[in-house]
């Protein structure tokens, strides 16, 4: 599905556990065609720093409670991630799912102030860290209609811009080496620019498969790109 460029690097031998994480990718149609919600990072951050990225972060514990979410809601995005770590107990997944989007949620509202539905988000892509990261996490990627009218903004301390760009000038760009983007933000794209509009991303056929790149992959990656520029 991805093809990540691979290095013949070793095992490491000291791993840290990824943390749950949820991430939204906002979509909403234009006249030039699909538009994303994306976050311009700052150069100063420890993770992922002056890359685009969609709005999320790290599940919470308060994430864990104060949610009343639709019990066939939760089975269906339980079903959804059941290859996914939050899946494998099929007692606890739609817990662990409702959890995961109550994170989605609130990074939503945290960091473009819009409040968006539960019913509005749809489980859409799961990555993993790599293991040679010094900082891993397991986040699990949404697919998101908001109303026509929604109107995120920028407010987060954690990026210098907040926008709508059309989903073919953001791989244009990265192509071009005017912006960067970290592996699943390209790949995802490249994905949902096959679709014309939101309504055909939201009702296409597509499973959830875990990702996890291999050791040395970003590195590649990164390498990878710059030579093409």
């Amino acid at each position: 599905m991805t093809d990540l460029p691979q290095q013949d690097l070793p095992l490491p031998t000291d791993v840290s556990e990824p943390r749950l994480a949820a991430s939204v990718i906002l979509l909403r149609d234009a006249p030039g065609g699909l538009q994303a919600f994306v976050q311009h990072r700052v150069s100063t951050m420890d993770f992922a720093a002056g890359m685009v990225v969609f709005p999320g972060g790290r599940v919470d514990a308060a994430d864990e409670s104060g949610w009343d979410y639709p019990a066939d809601l939760l089975e269906r995005h339980a079903a959804a991630w059941h290859s996914s770590s939050i899946g494998t107990d099929d007692s606890q997944a739609p817990t662990r799912a409702g959890t995961v989007l109550t994170a989605a949620i609130r990074e939503v509202q945290e960091e473009s102030g819009l409040s968006i539905s539960a019913t509005d988000l749809r489980p859409w892509a799961n990555w993993i860290t790599p293991t040679d990261m010094p900082k891993r996490f397991d986040t699990y990627f949404y697919v998101a209609k908001p109303a026509p009218e929604a109107a995120p903004r920028h407010q987060t301390t954690e990026a210098w811009q907040s926008l709508w760009m059309p989903v073919d000038q953001i791989l244009d760009s990265e192509a071009a080496g005017t912006l960067k983007l970290m592996p699943p933000t390209y790949y995802l794209l490249k994905e949902i620019a096959e679709f014309e509009t939101v309504d055909a991303v939201w009702s296409a056929e597509h499973a959830v498969v875990p990702v996890l790149a291999p050791v040395g992959s970003l590195a590649a990656f990164l390498k990878e790109r710059e030579s093409r520029r």
